[in-house]
């Protein structure tokens, strides 16, 4: 039996379409525009909107955390740092109560160098492999292309790269991988056809992550706006972005609490992680969020990819200021906020990070597309706060149980 979802406001993952049907047979998107066929469960949305499934594409997730997405809507998260076996990634891949993953696996990283700052900050319970655990390093070129090869025999789907001596993040002089050790790494993923996504933090290590020949950025700089010249650089290399908006504005000492105590959010999350949402990095006060925003505007008018990411981790104040799943919705706020459309918020979750992470079978509402899908009240083409209204959210074709809808299917 399949369902078909009539009277909607479509958002295909690039624009509103003319159709106002979509049927779903099993994991999958069968039609669209297609009336209901004889035995068809109809579910009647009008009045609202539905969009694919988000992806959010930068977060270092949990079994707990993918949990905690799924509910707002974000049904693929991209792990930027962190580590999963084959058999976990199975294991999440048939479970639709919990959002989709797609890892880095553990990054290329210095000794001694970001992340190991703040595993050494944390406690022992949320060290990622407990106590005396140390991060692995490389030091050399041929320790980098040994280390990529390792990752993707591991099965990591691309390569995460860490260029940060720590001044934004309140660890100044942090150690670094040297240029050549990283040209060397960047070259090896690319020969196994994997693409390589760079932290960089500053201008500085945005130009380093240029010329050692990254695919994107993992955030945007923040300790000074941006130039023509930078703005030019990074089109020209063809360079996709993920700005990260939310946790750059918590670096800068603020917090989530506004989106903490809205009550469609505040309904779905843990005391723990509410009190995430209403803490700070604040570990670089003198940064401007406009600089910011105005940067990710200026990329997007140079035809850069953009891509909604929130760096959303641990429930822990401390590193807070974002949360799974609700901080894609502050996200796309903020966009909008910088010059965005709401339409080209709603991309930046759907469909771009899609063909960016070759992610064929989802971002789009299309035939033979997997069945993750966010149906909301009201209009988010028009109002992006109208995202977080949610009514409805499938993975696979199985809606999740909402508060009043006995669980239907």
């Amino acid at each position: 039996m399949n369902t078909t979802i009539t009277n909607a406001r479509i958002f295909d993952g690039e624009r509103i379409l003319d159709a106002r049907t979509v049927t779903l047979d099993g994991a999958y998107i069968h039609a669209v525009g297609q009336e209901p066929s004889a035995g068809s469960t109809v579910l009647d949305a009008h009045g609202a909107t539905l969009l694919p499934g988000l992806i959010d594409s930068h977060v270092h997730t949990s079994l707990e955390a993918l949990r905690a997405a799924l509910p707002f809507g974000v049904t693929t998260e991209l792990e930027m740092q962190g580590y999963w076996t084959p058999e976990q990634r199975k294991e999440i891949a048939e479970n639709d109560e919990i959002a989709d993953v797609r890892s880095a696996l553990l990054a290329l990283m210095a000794p001694g160098g970001h992340p190991s700052q703040f595993v050494a900050e944390l406690s022992d319970d949320h060290k990622p492999g407990g106590e005396g655990w140390a991060m692995p390093s490389v030091s050399t070129p041929e320790e980098a292309v040994a280390y990529v090869n390792a990752r993707v025999a591991e099965g990591a789907d691309y390569i995460k790269v860490m260029i940060e001596e720590g001044t934004v993040m309140g660890h100044p002089n942090l150690p670094v991988i040297s240029t050549e050790t990283l040209q060397a790494g960047v070259a090896e993923a690319h020969r196994l056809g994997k693409k390589v996504i760079a932290h960089a933090l500053t201008l500085a290590a945005t130009e380093q992550a240029i010329a050692v020949g990254a695919d994107g950025l993992a955030h945007l700089f923040i300790d000074q706006p941006h130039t023509p010249q930078i703005v030019a650089a990074i089109a020209d290399a063809g360079l996709f972005v993920t700005p990260c908006l939310a946790v750059s504005s918590s670096l800068m000492g603020n917090n989530g609490a506004a989106l903490a105590d809205d009550p469609r959010v505040s309904s779905q999350l843990s005391p723990q992680w509410l009190d995430t949402l209403r803490g700070s990095f604040a570990k670089y006060p003198e940064g401007d969020l406009k600089h910011v925003q105005a940067t990710a505007a200026a990329l997007r008018d140079a035809g850069v990819d953009i891509l909604v990411g929130t760096d959303s981790s641990m429930p822990v104040p401390s590193h807070g200021g974002v949360a799974h799943g609700a901080s894609v919705h502050h996200e796309m706020h903020l966009l909008v906020q910088a010059g965005f459309t709401p339409a080209e918020a709603l991309r930046a979750a759907t469909s771009v990070p899609a063909r960016v992470f070759d992610l064929a079978d989802r971002g789009r509402i299309t035939p033979g597309a997997r069945a993750d899908l966010l149906l909301v009240d009201g209009d988010p083409t028009a109002h992006i706060d109208d995202s977080l209204s949610i009514r409805g959210v499938w993975r696979r074709g199985r809606r999740l149980p909402q508060p009043g809808d006995a669980g239907q299917q």
